[in-house]
């Protein structure tokens, strides 16, 4: 599991790409888009340029060329034509293709470029909701399915924590225009997935907040140490894998007895909120269902 891909089979390029492996080998078999490598067992193997001109294809494809004649132009026209073809509409598949190939690459420097030019066209909030969330959701399933190595989500993911910090370091620097309520932003115990939570730290300070951030893996007693500097507490906890499903509702349940005992509010995101009992929700215990959603309820 922790051995970097730099080879990949048929099923990758599915993952990866979005087409059938069936398609594949008949893309490949009738028009020979692709050149596999094979194993002493006869089993198809794949390369990073193929992956990336089967990313330039499928760009092509869904634009509305016929494979028939995808196949027919050379190999350096299809990435000139990608580019020359890149509208409004396919910019974000294109991106996210581009950053799939710097973090299978370990990239940087495409990554920087393909930022740089979204955020010539977009602003940092279009960025994260049209391209990372998705990017986000797709290296989510990657994982699970063997198709990246942990390298490969570190690597990307640390790089899209880079521009999130960026941006938010810009609206930190402000005096907070809002006091009616303080937010504190923490994952619990164990939970380490931190992404979300950043990107809502950057949206609460933009809409002149003051936030206090607390990351990754924060015990509950922890908690109670706010208590003595602020009053009027809104605490946004992120919850992806933990709490599990087994144990969220005893969670929730702790926090209402240890936390929610004053003035003080509980926002609940992430994908475990999903199996929180509907009984525990009360004016004091919200949940959301999205970035989003939580945004536009500030």
């Amino acid at each position: 599991m922790n051995n970097i891909k730099s080879v990949f089979s048929i099923k990758d390029l599915e993952n990866l790409s979005g087409i059938k492996a069936h398609t594949i080998r008949i893309w490949e078999k009738r028009y020979n888009v692709l050149e596999p490598m094979r194993t002493e067992t006869n089993i198809r193997m794949y390369d990073l340029e193929n992956l990336q001109k089967l990313l330039n294809i499928t760009l092509l494809h869904n634009h509305g060329y016929k494979i028939s004649k995808i196949s027919k132009l050379s190999e350096d026209r299809i990435p000139q034509l990608v580019n020359e073809i890149i509208s409004e509409k396919s910019a974000k598949h294109h991106a996210i293709s581009s950053f799939k190939l710097a973090m299978m690459n370990f990239d940087q420097a495409l990554f920087f470029n393909t930022y740089n030019k979204l955020l010539s066209e977009k602003s940092f909030r279009d960025v994260f909701y049209e391209v990372f969330i998705p990017l986000i959701q797709e290296l989510g399933l990657l994982w699970q399915t063997n198709t990246i190595s942990p390298a490969h989500e570190h690597f990307i993911t640390y790089l899209i924590k880079q521009k999130i910090l960026t941006n938010t370091e810009v609206v930190q620097s402000q005096e907070p225009t809002r006091d009616d309520k303080v937010f504190v932003l923490y994952l619990p115990d164990n939970e380490v997935h931190e992404l979300g939570l950043m990107y809502l730290n950057y949206e609460i300070l933009s809409h002149g907040y003051k936030t206090i951030y607390l990351g990754e893996s924060v015990p509950t007693e922890s908690l109670k140490d706010l208590k003595k500097h602020f009053d009027n507490i809104v605490y946004i906890c992120y919850t992806t894998v933990e709490p599990t499903k087994s144990e969220i509702n005893a969670y929730v349940k702790e926090l209402q007895t240890e936390i929610m005992v004053d003035s003080s509010r509980l926002w609940l995101i992430g994908r475990m909120i999903e199996h929180v009992d509907s009984k525990l929700i009360s004016e004091k215990i919200t949940t959301f269902n999205s970035i989003k959603e939580l945004v536009e309820f500030i």
